[in-house]
């Protein structure tokens, strides 16, 4: 198999399990992941649109900031964001229709889906992440953002997030005259995802973006010498 087609893979099968991480936390009836908050209010005000196609909206929206942001910094291959993000969305609606059987009322099995999907996120990033292929939106957004305001990628993230959240409880009162949809899981959520990721990162081997098997000076290693 074409070292590519492992990364594209590594990065197609990251999202779909990203896709169902956050799909269990927004079933723990705890509240949803940051970057979905917003998509997940507006699928609650009007429940004849799926979770994933208000998801693939806001996504398409991030792109366009991008655009904006970025003008000429835009290269048209970044477009692709919007082929992941379909993918992205159409696992999402496969994966909430998987767990429509679970809707816990109890805590401790609230809080069990809420950590068993907050650890798939985390796992399905590093997938995701690892081989540098095409950034997702949510992410490019971000950099965006910091290459125009020259601040640090992971400043701008933090408050990214906090903006994504502070706009959907605003949303959610509009709506429904009281916090509808976020809950004590999104702020577990945005605290806890990026430890687990820094733990995957150091105990797991993900698909590299370049060949573990080509030496630094270009020649391959040959195959027996590795299997």
């Amino acid at each position: 198999m074409p070292y590519f087609v492992k990364r594209l893979a590594s990065m197609l099968v990251g999202l779909a399990i990203e896709s169902f991480g956050i799909a269990l936390i927004t079933k723990s009836n705890l509240g949803t992941s940051p970057i979905s908050s917003i998509a997940w209010v507006v699928t609650l005000r009007f429940p004849w649109i799926s979770f994933g196609i208000t998801t693939f909206a806001m996504n398409a929206i991030f792109v366009l900031i991008e655009v904006i942001l970025l003008r000429r910094d835009f290269h048209p291959v970044q477009y692709l964001q919007l082929a992941v993000t379909f993918w992205f969305a159409a696992t999402l609606d496969v994966s909430m229709v998987l767990l429509q059987w679970f809707s816990p009322t109890s805590w401790w099995l609230r809080g069990i889906g809420l950590l068993l999907g907050t650890t798939l996120l985390a796992f399905g990033i590093c997938m995701e992440v690892t081989p540098k292929l095409i950034m997702v939106p949510g992410e490019g957004i971000v950099r965006a953002f910091s290459m125009v305001t020259k601040v640090r990628f992971g400043t701008v993230k933090v408050c990214f997030d906090i903006s994504l959240i502070v706009i959907a409880s605003v949303l959610s009162f509009i709506f429904f005259g009281r916090l509808n949809g976020l809950g004590v899981g999104t702020i577990i959520a945005a605290a806890i995802t990026g430890v687990i990721v820094n733990f995957f990162n150091r105990h797991v081997r993900f698909v590299a973006p370049t060949d573990p098997r080509i030496k630094t000076t270009g020649t391959a290693v040959p195959s027996q010498a590795i299997d």
